[in-house]
């Protein structure tokens, strides 16, 4: 029986899936073969857009009847494979698949290409996802947090999960969400915050019924389930006196526990855990590694299959800022390299790509290429919590694309090297736009197509997005609205680092909230997130000649690229070097007046975008149109805030002019 197409509540956003976007395969011919559950999501996929636009849809041939089918959705056999094959011939289009997830994959493929699917001659071609694991981490709150609310660092309203202390009872919209996300490419979703407090760490044990539900409406689009765990759950739920990784009853009650939860869900994908970091409990207080750690979880997941995501965010967060040996950016290696190949086969060490924590500009973590023997995914940050926070637009598929092709040893690039997938901090919210931001979905599309296959373009991936979300068709000039999104998107990223912390030096943000400027903030702070700007310069000494060393953790060529101001790349300047005013950068600029222009360069993009986006209206819906107009005031307003406040800092600090003459107070 074809599993039916959820339906959205009246005023929420279809994302990249408006039922246009089903147009070529609703008007067409389509035989499906094959059984079992996914094979259900398609067929319901495709009878919903066939009732919609007039085509027909056979579960088997017809005998006898000659009958020439359009497009052929056929799985050959019953493994695990997500791959599928694609290809058209004499008129037929046709999707082979030797797995369920491929069968599906393969026919949201056909979704994309629309009626290019349909036209000339394909030879057979092969889709296969470059990373296995393609996940998302909600940092959803079961109950509200009074200090983080309901989704920490989330921009999109509440959770899509989770209200009023418990799973919703309607979940609809969680389903609609499944399909939005195998759209893309994503297969597996934590459904909690890796900050687990004292309710959500109850999912673990009777409330996992909950995650149970959640679970069972994600299977449908080939999505597995993880759940955050607190290391300190044998004390705090099973009242044993220690959670030391290699006493026996610790062990004994993960095995039980775990049992438990694969009663509940059969495909259960996992645990993610956050230890030692930021106050959460981990093996350090029982002067255990991080390895005993994650093994302890492994061990207790291995018989079912499972994988236990073990987070590399560990840092002294109680520094002394006028000690400048100590270094947050040297962190995750000191901790995690030595452990290299200490860790089980079924445990990942979950990365964060950058070395201190998804700024705007950082360099690729070094950790990343360092464990060959270790199972390691890079993690991402979709929700923009130094990027704007969704009142801002900032497309960030650019960055992880250079991220993912980044060469940590100068040969393998990073998105070829990841053995454990590709995760990012989910962006999604209950906001009738899903992120807060209707042009922020732009990010959770790329996210899953480059998971899918990390040397895509992102301009490609973003026009993909385009011309589902805004479907050919609906638009009375669809040439000018897709350059005026080109036009607002494509540099975004770059804009948002133009107006805020210059040459990579990061933060200055407020504190707490991180949203909007304040450049001294966290300087006098125990976090680690120093600027160290002074009379005479500015950025942070992170050289192995001179300074906290952070630059030997790299392999070559890389050590010694940032090693020397001279070879040291603009954008990083300020990482790596704590450099004079008056340094003349590669660019010909000293680092002060780059400072001013590009902060001044940066608000005058925002203006130039705000006035883009006002042009297009009449050719996008009016709701979707007023909510980005209405984020383009407040961006504006915050270049603005951001502009005077770091131009005058750098100002009043250096004494050096504009040598435009501009007006900085």
């Amino acid at each position: 029986m074809s599993l039916p197409v959820p339906v959205l509540p009246d005023g929420v956003d279809p994302a990249w899936l408006p039922p246009a976007a089903f147009r070529a395969v609703g008007t067409r011919h389509t035989l499906i073969l094959g059984s079992g559950p996914l094979v259900e999501t398609v067929h319901g996929e495709v009878t919903e857009a066939c009732a919609r636009f007039g085509g027909r849809v056979d579960r088997a041939p017809e005998p006898g009847t000659g009958t020439t089918y359009d497009l052929v959705l056929e799985l050959t056999g019953g493994d695990g494979s997500e791959a599928f094959t694609h290809g058209r011939e004499s008129g037929r289009t046709t999707v082979t698949a030797s797995g369920p997830a491929g069968l599906l994959y393969g026919f949201f493929h056909v979704v994309r290409l629309g009626e290019d699917a349909f036209r000339g001659e394909r030879p057979p071609e092969a889709h296969r996802p470059v990373l296995a694991l393609r996940m998302l981490d909600h940092w959803d709150n079961v109950a509200v947090h009074p200090v983080m609310g309901q989704v920490e660092r989330g921009y999109a309203g509440g959770s899509l999960f989770w209200a009023e202390g418990r799973a919703r009872g309607d979940l609809d919209r969680v389903r609609a969400y499944g399909r939005l996300l195998a759209a893309c490419g994503i297969n597996a979703v934590a459904v909690n915050n890796v900050n687990v407090h004292e309710t959500e760490a109850h999912l673990l044990t009777h409330r996992i019924g909950e995650v149970a539900a959640l679970a069972d409406v994600l299977r449908p689009y080939g999505i597995r389930t993880h759940l955050s765990v607190t290391f300190a759950a044998p004390v705090v739920l099973g009242g044993l006196p220690t959670a030391d990784p290699l006493d026996e009853g610790v062990r004994a009650w993960w095995a039980e526990a775990t049992r438990r939860v694969y009663e509940e869900i059969e495909d259960f994908g996992g645990y993610v855990v956050k230890a030692d970091s930021e106050g959460r409990p981990g093996p350090f207080a029982y002067g255990r590694s991080h390895a005993d750690g994650a093994n302890l979880l492994a061990a207790a997941l291995e018989p079912y299959g499972g994988t236990v995501h073990w987070r590399a965010f560990v840092y002294d967060h109680r520094q002394d800022w006028r000690d400048r040996t100590t270094d947050r950016a040297r962190a995750a290696y000191d901790h995690f390299a030595p452990l290299d190949g200490e860790f089980a086969p079924n445990a990942v060490l979950q990365v964060k790509h950058g070395p201190l924590d998804f700024q705007v500009r950082e360099p690729v973590s070094p950790l990343i290429g360092a464990m060959e023997r270790t199972r390691l995914a890079v993690e991402v940050q979709a929700t923009q919590e130094y990027t704007g926070q969704q009142r801002h637009v900032c497309w960030l598929g650019p960055m992880w694309s250079e991220v993912l092709r980044f060469r940590p040893d100068g040969r393998v690039p990073v998105g070829a090297s990841a053995p454990g997938g590709l995760v990012a901090v989910s962006n999604v919210g209950d906001d009738p736009f899903w992120t807060g931001h209707p042009l922020a979905q732009a990010n959770l599309y790329t996210f899953g197509r480059l998971a899918w296959r990390p040397d895509a373009d992102p301009v490609d991936v973003l026009d993909e997005w385009i011309r589902l979300t805004f479907t050919p068709g609906a638009s009375a000039d669809p040439a000018r609205l897709t350059a005026g999104l080109h036009a607002v998107l494509d540099g975004s990223w770059r804009t948002y680092e133009k107006y805020t912390a210059p040459l990579g030096v990061g933060f200055m943000v407020q504190p707490g909230h991180h949203y909007g400027p304040s450049v001294d903030g966290y300087e006098y702070s125990p976090w680690g997130t120093y600027h160290f700007a002074d009379r005479d310069g500015v950025g942070v000494d992170r050289s192995a000649a001179t300074g906290t060393g952070y630059a030997a953790q790299y392999a070559k060529p890389w050590a010694e690229v940032y090693e020397s101001p001279a070879t040291c790349p603009d954008e990083l300047l300020l990482f790596f070097h704590h450099m004079a005013y008056d340094h003349v950068l590669h660019s010909g600029k000293t680092v002060i007046q780059h400072i001013y222009d590009t902060h001044f360069e940066g608000v005058a993009e925002v203006a130039e975008a705000r006035e883009v986006w006002a042009s297009l209206a009449g050719l996008v819906d009016p709701a979707r149109h007023a909510r980005v107009a209405e984020r383009y005031e407040e961006q504006l307003r915050g270049a603005r805030e951001w502009r005077d406040q770091i131009n005058s800092y750098f100002f009043r600090k250096s004494g050096v002019p504009d040598a435009q003459g501009r007006r900085i107070h």
